[in-house]
Parts: C-alpha cells; sequence; structure tokens
C-alpha cells in the first residue's frame, strides 16, 4: 500500500515540474548558451553530461532548448 501512495505523489511531483520547465525551457542566459555550446563541440549530444555542468537544468530542457535553436540537419 505504500507503494501505491509514493508513487502518485511523484506523478503530483512530475506533473508540477513539468509544466514549470515548458515555460523557462528556452529562457538560457548568455552564459548558460556559451557553456552549452562549449560542451556541444566537446562531448556530442550527451545531454545530461552537458545538465550536470548547469545547476538547475535537466538533459531534457537543455536537448530541446538545442534543438529549437541548432538546426541539426545540413
Amino acid at each position: 500500500m505504500a507503494d501505491s501512495e509514493h508513487s502518485s505523489s511523484d506523478d503530483t511531483v512530475v506533473d508540477s515540474r513539468e509544466k514549470s520547465t515548458d515555460k523557462s525551457e528556452l529562457q538560457f542566459s548568455e552564459d548558460e548558451e556559451a557553456l552549452i555550446i562549449r560542451m556541444y563541440n566537446l562531448v556530442g549530444e550527451r545531454w545530461a553530461l552537458i545538465a550536470g555542468r548547469i545547476p538547475g537544468r535537466t538533459a531534457e530542457e537543455i536537448e530541446k532548448y538545442w534543438s529549437s535553436t541548432h538546426s541539426t540537419s545540413q
């Protein structure tokens, strides 16, 4: 029983976090943008590794930001 109660509260946390990240995902500071570009040039599409260098950012946020600002097809 404790497991089912715990998972439902986790779902609520994830839902509220997703809503807040949708709003802020494309709002990166100039320093964050520069770091993302440098890290991408070093490690490629290893979003979790890049996110680990930027406090408060998730791999998903960074990947969405990159996809929306940099064309991957040339």
